[in-house]
């Protein structure tokens, strides 16, 4: 009987830690932008390496 005096603290401690971390992530914007991330991975990032329409693609060597 006398560990669920000290467990039972601890548990309580240790469950307003976790509501704490919890509280100050929604204060300091850590779930603002939920679709963010999973949309940056649909972007395709090789738009910026193409090579203008005027010249030709590498590669194509007529010799």
């Amino acid at each position: 009987m006398s560990a669920l005096g000290l467990l039972i603290p601890i548990a309580l401690f240790l469950g307003g830690l976790g509501l704490a971390a919890f509280l100050w992530s929604l204060r300091s914007g850590q779930f603002d932008d939920l679709d963010g991330a999973a949309e940056r991975i649909l972007i395709d990032d090789d738009e910026e390496d193409t090579p203008p329409d005027d010249s030709p693609p590498p590669g194509n060597d007529d010799h």
